[in-house]
């Protein structure tokens, strides 16, 4: 770490920062977006039997609320059921827009890590540059080997906000990714869940892997 500091010179402080930063995110969101934690199948199966034995209650829909964020989705339809499809659908959009929200958590900040990362490394490269163009001024071209490792360290924070920057875009496009695909899986179940309330479908709870 602290050879990485000469070499780059103080550039590299903020471009390390960055990439403790995005690991950490990168991390965080591996945890928090996978399938079993967003939308657990257990869950919804858990759900159609309820329906199907009319033996849906206060209780069942509280527990299915703290389930899951897509538990949280349907719950928040649920309670409202009674008052409508139309109230019904609202009440699922309002709770599914806060869900988004918690799911796109920390990705605006990492596709920040991967703009600006880049940038803070082309800094160093030049500021590094005009280092050695001053010594050029100063002693000349005679010494190579100088002129030679002054040019390797104007170029290390490039490498480095490069090394940083393109993982963390890869991660960022993939993170949205997997968000719009739990958020078309919820919006499908709700649908469902909609239709079935109200009479529009009927649900096979053995087809549903119940």
């Amino acid at each position: 770490m602290l050879e990485l500091l000469k070499a780059g010179g103080i550039i590299m402080v903020p471009i390390i920062a960055c990439s403790i930063l995005a690991l950490a995110i990168i991390l965080e969101r591996f945890w928090s977006l996978r399938v079993s934690r967003v939308a657990p199948e257990s869950t919804i199966n858990e759900l159609w039997r309820w329906i199907k034995k009319k033996d849906l209650n206060a209780r069942k829909i509280k527990a299915l609320q703290s389930s899951s964020p897509l538990g949280r989705v349907l719950a928040g339809g649920l309670m409202n059921a009674k008052h409508g499809r139309e109230i019904m659908k609202e009440s699922i959009e309002q709770e599914a827009s806060q869900v988004i929200h918690e799911l796109e958590r920390f990705l605006n900040p990492l596709g920040t890590v991967a703009t600006i990362t880049p940038l803070l490394g082309l800094l160093g490269t030049v500021i590094g540059m005009i280092k050695v163009f001053a010594e050029i001024q100063l002693a000349g071209v005679g010494n190579a080997g100088n002129l030679a490792g002054g040019i390797s360290e104007a170029l290390m924070t490039t490498a480095a906000g490069l090394s940083v920057a393109i993982p963390a875009l890869i991660c960022h496009r993939y993170f949205i990714r997997r968000v719009d695909e739990l958020v078309v899986s919820m919006e499908q179940e709700a649908i469902k869940l909609v239709e079935v309330v109200h009479g529009d479908r009927e649900i096979d709870v053995d087809a549903e892997g119940a």
